[in-house]
């Protein structure tokens, strides 16, 4: 029998180095403004420009575009040690990700030399829109419309639910670009184009400080060489994309999760009732191991998931893991967030204690990157097809 080395189940040694600065820098630098930010409703520029300058956005590029990227894990690794102290902050990285991806994967090299070193180092801002008013979770129904014209094409129509409205450079849009076969296409706008603007931001329950709102297209003209991957496969683009970044809101879920039952188990030791620590009541000790074995168990599955992108590229059956990440994970932040808070009792719910804000953030994982029920039946048809 062939004796297994006992690294064979490890993360490897690089990568924790670079998950415990990350997880230094977020408990020092981003967790003292975490609450004023929420409450405000104000971006982190400053928190944006400390993950440039510490080499934190630039996992989401690849070397030879000037990124430190390190693999699926390792970026997944620093959302989570993001969301730990705040996950508007880890939106920041998830959205150069998410911004930034198709191009990564789908684009030209002229677009990669273009967009992305200005990514890695947090020079420019990414977004990606592809939502709209009446094609949430159906793209396939979107009425933003793009017609050629010469080497340009013109785009009209708006988007919906885009995060990083007001604060985006580019946006990587997508329209139609066939009325006949519905198909779509992908394009880069970037926000100084004439004809692009934006309506109110949306004032959301959770993760305050990252700006979600409503891009408008009116008659935006962009050069053919912006067209993301091939014209009329913008489906392709978008599915690619979200399968892979779907497992930023897993991580982002896992970070706070893990938060709320550090913060819940530090206060039940302080917490003096009937004369003793509440930490010591059987009843409330069952409540944090049953949140710590299952955010463990969602930890370990966005795990496996990254591996499985970081060793086949994606892969057959990597789509069904992805998505079983992201459900397992954002359900768990979910439902955790609500007993951790009930540990607080009365102090969980005001604002001088951040478990209310946990739970607000929690929230929203179970809704984008590709709401829960749509990723059941991304799990089920992987099943039964």
């Amino acid at each position: 029998m062939p004796v297994l080395g006992s690294e064979l189940y490890d993360i490897p040694e690089e990568l924790i180095e670079f998950r415990d600065a990350i997880r230094e820098i977020s408990r020092d630098k981003i967790a003292p403004g975490a609450a004023e930010r929420d409450e405000k409703a104000e971006y982190g520029w400053d928190v944006k420009t400390l993950l440039g300058e510490q080499d934190i956005l630039g996992l989401a590029v690849p070397e030879e575009y000037g990124g430190t990227h390190m693999g699926t894990l390792m970026l997944q690794m620093a959302v989570e040690e993001i969301a730990k102290v705040d996950a508007s902050a880890a939106l920041i990285l998830m959205v150069q990700e998410l911004g930034s991806l198709p191009i990564r994967l789908f684009g030209s090299d002229e677009l990669k030399q273009r967009f992305l070193p200005k990514v890695a180092t947090g020079e420019n801002i990414a977004a990606f829109a592809l939502s709209e008013p009446e094609a949430g979770s159906d793209p396939a129904s979107m009425k933003t419309r793009a017609v050629r014209d010469g080497d340009e094409w013109v785009i009209n129509g708006s988007k919906n639910w885009i995060t990083n409205t007001s604060v985006a450079d580019f946006y990587v849009v997508f329209a139609k670009t066939d009325d006949e076969t519905g198909r779509i296409t992908a394009f880069v706008v970037e926000k100084e184009r004439e004809g692009f603007s934006y309506g109110p931001l949306e004032h959301k329950m959770g993760i305050r400080s990252s700006p979600t709102g409503s891009p408008v297209f009116e008659d935006v003209r962009v050069p053919h060489e912006n067209v993301v991957g091939e014209v009329g496969r913008g489906m392709s683009v978008a599915l690619g994309t979200l399968e892979r970044t779907r497992l930023g809101a897993a991580a982002q879920a896992v970070g706070i999760a893990q938060a709320s039952i550090d913060y819940a188990a530090a206060y039940s030791k302080e917490r003096i009732a009937f004369g003793k620590p509440i930490s010591s009541f059987q009843g409330l000790q069952w409540k944090l191991a049953d949140a710590e074995t299952r955010t463990a168990a969602a930890r370990e599955l966005l795990y496996k998931a990254c591996a499985m992108a970081d060793r086949t590229g994606q892969g057959e059956g990597f789509g069904k893991w992805s998505s079983m990440a992201k459900l397992f994970a954002s359900e768990t932040a979910m439902a955790v967030t609500v007993d951790m808070l009930q540990i607080l009792g009365g102090y969980g719910f005001v604002k001088d204690y951040p478990m209310e804000r946990f739970m607000r953030d929690a929230k929203i994982t179970q809704i984008y990157e590709g709401a829960n029920e749509i990723q059941r039946v991304v799990i089920a048809r992987s099943m039964v097809g």
